[in-house]
């Protein structure tokens, strides 16, 4: 890059040696030749400032295997998506305790329950962690157990909080200085029947920890997948590390794995960071009953979906669960503990932060404590609980999301800015090549959450297809899913997705479209229908 630039000012200061030459082939310089060199030159630097960000968005992409990748591993390399660098990682692996004392279960973080699910509990109650809350009405039958979202932390219920319509939005509990545990009924896990693992699973809250594609789902009460997926790495932007999350809980991992081998008639398969940045835990490259293969390239690779897609494609009227590695954890302490602890790694990210970090906490920890005496004073936060690209922008008074291991604090972008793509302005992450000013700055920016437009007609663009690493029309699938063409829907692979897989084309839709939302729109219809 640095050569370009010098063959950029190489070319402008031939341009302005050119201009007496110039100046006597047309009778002498004057204002108006004076006006067309600086057109020119200009001209000229702009056309070679894109031509040299083309060339260096070819040169990422897809890497190569890396040394501590075994020789007969399955390896798969993917060239699509983009590595979004931003401001605000965490830079230390230092583990903080985080002083939290309210904690909540949300119903709306879980995909597909019921508004209202039938509460368990009552204000002034005290629950120990692992005690029934809830459970969702719509799973409950009378010949079938009853799927339960049970207590992170034991201490008294202080809030259920009601939104629209009625709807149960949170079940708050404030934490006792001491936890105490229910104790879980003791099953053998090498005798057990299918049946009876389901059972206990329901019964615990250990069911509450699996979702299922298609549709991001809790999965069905009695239903067999095909096969289960996990990944042990995120590509997501200032995702935290997965390997420091297992970290001195590999025994729990491998637990939990052994529990998930019985829970299916396939496989259950591990997808690995071959991208060469860090060799993998031991936790995940040694694991045992499990199929590994290892994923290189920039984003989404991390994410399950595009890892599923490549492993063992998701076809109509097949279904496969998927965990988190602290889902797995918490899983595996259910039967080598008979506990259910819900103690989560957190990463605290973001550039309004003064000091982003790990910290330990549990399931649904407040937001606002999370992130007390941490914020940079003076600047409007958008808290989101998650990352910038897939997560939920929360205020202080929230909680963790349900299935969250992230929060990111970033400046709110409530400016309107004239002509910003065009004008020269402060380097800021994009897909395109051709911001003459990213030359200068690779990353990582300093972001808002400014969209830089408004909406505009959905126009076809290829985009989408040059930033999801899957075998589909992405645009044809949106179009489809807005005039709810059900058939064209499923036949352009509806059921491959959830909203983390397609957050990267958000990003980078120049119709600025809620692609998301779409695309829940769009799942939401086709699960009615099923």
């Amino acid at each position: 890059m640095r050569n370009g630039r010098y063959k950029i000012q190489s070319l402008l200061a031939l341009l302005l040696l050119a201009a007496p030459a110039f100046a006597s082939a047309g009778g002498g310089f004057t204002v108006k030749n004076g006006i067309t060199i600086a057109t020119v030159a200009l001209a000229v630097f702009a056309l070679l400032g894109i031509v040299l960000q083309v060339a260096a968005g070819k040169g990422g992409g897809a890497s190569k295997k890396p040394a501590y990748v075994p020789a007969n591993a399955r390896f798969i390399s993917l060239k699509k998506g983009h590595d979004l660098s931003i401001l605000g990682a965490v830079e230390s692996e230092e583990i903080e305790e985080a002083a939290v004392h309210t904690f909540a279960v949300q119903p709306p973080d879980i995909v597909g329950m019921s508004p209202i699910p039938k509460v368990l509990v009552e204000v002034g109650d005290t629950v120990k962690a692992g005690d029934p809350l809830f459970f969702d009405k719509r799973f409950y039958r009378a010949d079938e157990p009853r799927l339960m979202y049970v207590a992170p932390v034991s201490g008294e219920i202080i809030a259920i909080n009601r939104g629209a319509k009625r709807s149960i939005v949170e079940v708050v509990i404030l934490k006792d200085k001491e936890m105490q545990y229910r104790e879980m009924p003791e099953i053998n896990l090498e005798k057990a029947s299918r049946e009876e693992l389901y059972t206990y699973l329901h019964d615990t809250g250990g069911w509450s920890l699996i979702r299922q594609r298609p549709y991001n789902t809790p999965a069905h009460i009695m239903d067999v997948p095909r096969d289960i997926f996990i990944s042990t790495f995120s590509t997501a932007p200032l995702a935290p590390d997965q390997n420091l999350l297992v970290k001195g809980r590999e025994e729990l991992f491998q637990k939990g794995l052994d529990v998930l081998a019985k829970m299916t008639d396939g496989k259950v398969y591990l997808g690995l960071d071959g991208r060469g940045k860090k060799e993998p835990s031991k936790a995940f490259t040694e694991a045992q009953g499990v199929e590994k293969t290892w994923f290189s390239g920039p984003h989404p690779c991390g994410n399950v979906g595009i890892q599923i897609h490549h492993t063992k494609r998701l076809k109509v009227h097949q279904q496969v669960w998927t965990l988190g590695v602290q889902e797995v954890i918490s899983l595996g302490a259910l039967f080598a503990e008979r506990r259910y602890k819900a103690d989560r790694i957190v990463a605290l990210t973001g550039e309004l932060l003064k000091k982003p970090r790990y910290v330990r906490t549990w399931q649904g920890a407040n937001l606002g404590e999370l992130l007390k005496d941490n914020l940079v004073e003076g600047k409007k936060a958008r808290i989101i609980s998650g990352d910038v690209l897939s997560g939920q922008g929360k205020k202080a008074e929230s909680f963790l999301g349900f299935y969250d291991e992230q929060v990111t604090v970033i400046e709110e972008g409530d400016y309107f800015e004239l002509f910003g793509w065009l004008l020269p302005s402060k380097p800021r992450p994009s897909v395109s090549h051709a911001y003459l000013r990213n030359a200068l700055k690779k990353g990582p920016y300093y972001v808002d959450t400014n969209t830089h437009g408004e909406q505009r007609a959905f126009v076809m663009t290829g985009q989408y297809e040059a930033m999801l690493p899957m075998k589909m029309l992405v645009q044809p699938l949106f179009k489809s899913i807005i005039v709810n063409d059900y058939d064209e829907m499923e036949g352009l692979g509806v059921f491959e997705l959830v909203e983390e897989d397609v957050a990267l084309c958000e990003f980078a839709c120049t119709s600025k479209q809620p692609l998301q939302k779409i695309l829940r729109r769009g799942l939401d219809m086709m699960h009615e229908q099923s």
